[in-house]
This record gives structure tokens, C-alpha cells and sequence, in this order.
């Protein structure tokens, strides 16, 4: 309801402002969606329609997941009859590629359906999605954008530009993201400019991306070296490494967003950092696929904004924060190479900053009230040591108790407000087991089955 007050007090704020100022027993007000008061809980006066009770807890802006592709749910525990992949490039061919060729509008409302509840459910607020059904690009993301406003978190969604198959759907793949763009999106969905990757689309698709990018002030987000057939591509046909060729093409600049980049060498770094350019890292998915360790130290060093994404492989947030902790230490045998402070950034301010998201990403007043509280289940230290620190070794997304998105509740006491869940997933499953019928006799190669993990 419009001018409602709500207030979230008693819990340590941690509100990564500027300053990243932790207010130990702090409180939040809240008039409808909008944040009008930080403070001590003490401080504030403020009168509200109603209360939080965080005591006990860590209140911090909801996450922002800076990649993912929501209907990578649909394979999680799915037995394909294929030929086992031995890199990544064969698990394109093998296992995603089939999959995007049978998605239908169902499938991708169920996907984007099951993958919000369950990112809303572990305290991501918002997140940047793109979708690929080669086949069948209109309208796929009206029914997207369907699924995230019932669960009612925020989504920068787009539909994934490729050529591998013919231009023509490169084209139709285009138009899709600048037909949601016009409409100025739906709800809590915003439109944003998907290339899949630079070894299936031609420097025409790429000029026009960049161009509907321009156009619509929007955000642009490509694959770049997830793996290493990614260079040898543009090696051999254009004579030039994967972010120079982006580069030539004007692709790079602050509305860019990279996806993975693990096998950059220094000098597309600091292509990367002179252009301002994002870069969204995917650390459990990269694991996941076997395709190595992303340069984040050196990307940090020279001040490239880095968010971090899940791929569409496991959507808690903290699962993630974790593992980027965690991979760079045993990577580089160093165990003060990334701080913790870094990582939750990254999933945070971060990610705001690389998808032009001003009012998103930190507890400030005049901001938008995206906001979690996490009470962990074993409350065991006090949460007035390094916080950050706690939150990325200590927490859980089951620990989160409330979500707030534009000042709405749209989660309290581990259940979704807005919808049914156990209605919901029964609804979803019904139209994943179809999905997976015909999954059945897609693949090309029926050899043996394999277990897919994302």
C-alpha cells in the first residue's frame, strides 16, 4: 500500500553504503518502496504500519546474482541418454544445445518460476537472466517476466542472440530483447541485450547488439572464454583474442557485462579495466564444466567491477559467495588472496554498478528497500566481530528468514507470500515431465546415461 511505513530493527545492518557501515542493533524504515531511515534502533523515532523483529539476526540488502540462466533447473537430476562430454564444448553440443532446441513458453515460464521461488527463498532480490530457444524467441520473455512478478523478486531478463543454427534466428533472437526493451519491460522485469558467445555469432549480430544497447540505454551481456575453444575461434578466424575482437566491434564499455571470462590473458584485462567493462564471475558452474579458474586477483587489481553469478547451476546465493571465497585460495595456495568483504561487494554493489542499478545494492535512504534479514540457525558467536567474515563462512540461504523487494514482503518465515508454493512446484513438475519426455529422443547420440548437475 502506497505510503505503508514498515520497520526492520534490532539486527546488525550491514549496509555496504560507501562508507560500508555496520550499525550493530540498527534499524531500517521503510515507506512504501523506498528506504527513508538508517539508524540505531534507538535513534528512531519513526511510527510504522508494521515491525520486524531482526534481533539476533544480519539485515543487508537482498542479493543481486549478476548471471544465471533460469531454466537450467530443468536438467538438475535429469538422466540424458548421451555419450559422456569430455570439456566443455561437447557439453554445448551434447546437453544445452538439445535442451534449448524443444524449450517451449511453458517451459520457460515453469523454469523462471521454480528458479525465483528458489532464489527468493535464499535471499537473491534481483537477478540478470538470459534464455535461449533458438527455435522459438517471441514472446518467451512476456512469460518470464510472468514467473518473476508472481514470485515478486526483480529480474534484468533477455533472450540469447545465436547464429550457431542460422542468422535468421540470430536476428529473431535480437528482436526479442529490443521488442521487451520498447515495451519498457513487465513489472518487476526489466529488458536487457543477450549474444550468446563470440564463436556462434557473426560481427553483424554483435554491431547490431551493441547498437540496441545504445538505442535502449540498456545493459549488453555475452559468454567470453568460459573455455578455451572460445580463443582458438577468434584466433583462427579473425586473427585476434576474444575481448580484442569484442573490442574492435565497440561491444566493451560500463553497459557490458562478461560472463565468465576465465581464459583472458593480462593484456584483455586491462582492455577490460580501461574500457570499464564488467565481468560477472560464475565460480561453482566454471567448476561444474571443468573449464578452470578466472584471473579475479588480477581483475580486482586493476579495478575491474567483478559481480558474481550462478550460471543457472545452484541459485543460493551464499552457496556462491562461498565458493568464490574459497577456489581462489586453493587456486593460488594463498589464503588471504580475496577478501571477505570483496565477495559479499561482488554479489552486491557490485552487481548493481555493472547492470546500471543505482537504486539497488546498499541500505542508503532514497534507496529501493531490497532487503533480507538471516537469522542463522545456530546463533553461536556474537555478530559484533568481522561481519563479513561471518557471512560468507557462517551463512546459509536457508538462514534467511524475510525478504523484502520494493518494499513488499514477498517472504516471512521461510515461506513465499505471494504464492503457493507446494501448488506451485506440483504446477512446474508437471510441465518439466514433459519436458524431459521429449528430451528422451531429442539428443542425437543415445549412448549412455549421464546425470546432469545444473
Amino acid at each position: 500500500m502506497e505510503g505503508e511505513r514498515l520497520i526492520i530493527r534490532g539486527g546488525t545492518l550491514v549496509t555496504m553504503d560507501p562508507s560500508r557501515k555496520v550499525v550493530a542493533d540498527g534499524a531500517v524504515v521503510v515507506e512504501g518502496d523506498r528506504i527513508v531511515e538508517v539508524g540505531k534502533s534507538g535513534e528512531i523515532k519513526s511510527s510504522a504500519d508494521r515491525v520486524i523483529d531482526a534481533k539476533g539476526g544480519i539485515v543487508m540488502p537482498g542479493l543481486i546474482c549478476g548471471h544465471t540462466h533460469l531454466y537450467g533447473i530443468a536438467l538438475r537430476g535429469c538422466m540424458l541418454k548421451i555419450r559422456t562430454p569430455t570439456d566443455f564444448l561437447e557439453n554445448l553440443q551434447r546437453i544445452w544445445w538439445p535442451l534449448d532446441e524443444v524449450m517451449t513458453g511453458d517451459d520457460a515460464y515453469a523454469t523462471a518460476l521454480a528458479a525465483s521461488m528458489e532464489m527468493a527463498l535464499t535471499g537473491t532480490t534481483t537477478f540478470a537472466d538470459t534464455y535461449s530457444a533458438p527455435p522459438r524467441p517471441e514472446g518467451a520473455l512476456d512469460r518470464i517476466a510472468d514467473a518473476v512478478n508472481e514470485v515478486g523478486i526483480r529480474g534484468v531478463i533477455s533472450f540469447e542472440a545465436t547464429e550457431r543454427r542460422s542468422s535468421d534466428e540470430g536476428r529473431r533472437g535480437l528482436d526479442e530483447n529490443i521488442r521487451f526493451l520498447k515495451a519498457g519491460g513487465k513489472g518487476r522485469a526489466m529488458g536487457m541485450v543477450s549474444l550468446h558467445a563470440s564463436f556462434t555469432i557473426s560481427d553483424n549480430l554483435i554491431e547490431r547488439g551493441v547498437e540496441a544497447s545504445k538505442t535502449y540505454s540498456a545493459p549488453l551481456t555475452i559468454h567470453v572464454a568460459e573455455g578455451p575453444n572460445d580463443q582458438y575461434h577468434n584466433l583462427e578466424r579473425y586473427g585476434k583474442r576474444t575481448v580484442e575482437r569484442l573490442y574492435d566491434k565497440g561491444l566493451l564499455g560500463p553497459r557490458a557485462v562478461l560472463a565468465h571470462c576465465v581464459h583472458l590473458n593480462m593484456r584483455e584485462i586491462r582492455l577490460l579495466a580501461e574500457t570499464k567493462t564488467n565481468v560477472a564471475h560464475n565460480p561453482m558452474s566454471n567448476m561444474l564444466n571443468a573449464v578452470g579458474v578466472m584471473k579475479l586477483p588480477e581483475m580486482l587489481e586493476h579495478g575491474v567491477n567483478v559481480c558474481l553469478g550462478n550460471d543457472g547451476y545452484v541459485f543460493d546465493g551464499f552457496e556462491n559467495m562461498r565458493s568464490c571465497f574459497l577456489i581462489h585460495r586453493v587456486d593460488r595456495r594463498d589464503p588471504a588472496i580475496i577478501p571477505a568483504q570483496a565477495v559479499v561487494e561482488m554479489a552486491t554493489v557490485n552487481a548493481a554498478r555493472a547492470y546500471g542499478l543505482a537504486d539497488l545494492g546498499s541500505i542508503e535512504v532514497g534507496k529501493k528497500a531490497d532487503l533480507i534479514v538471516i537469522k542463522p540457525e545456530v546463533y553461536a558467536t556474537p555478530m559484533t566481530g568481522f561481519i563479513y567474515g561471518y557471512i560468507v563462512n557462517g551463512l546459509k540461504g536457508g538462514d534467511v528468514q524475510t525478504v523484502v523487494v520494493d518494499g513488499e514482503v514477498i517472504m516471512e518465515n521461510r515461506r513465499l507470500t505471494k504464492i503457493d508454493g507446494e501448488v506451485t512446484c506440483e504446477k512446474v513438475r508437471k510441465i518439466i515431465e514433459r519436458l524431459w519426455e521429449r528430451l528422451g529422443i531429442s539428443p542425437a547420440e543415445a549412448v549412455e546415461p549421464l546425470s546432469i548437475g545444473r
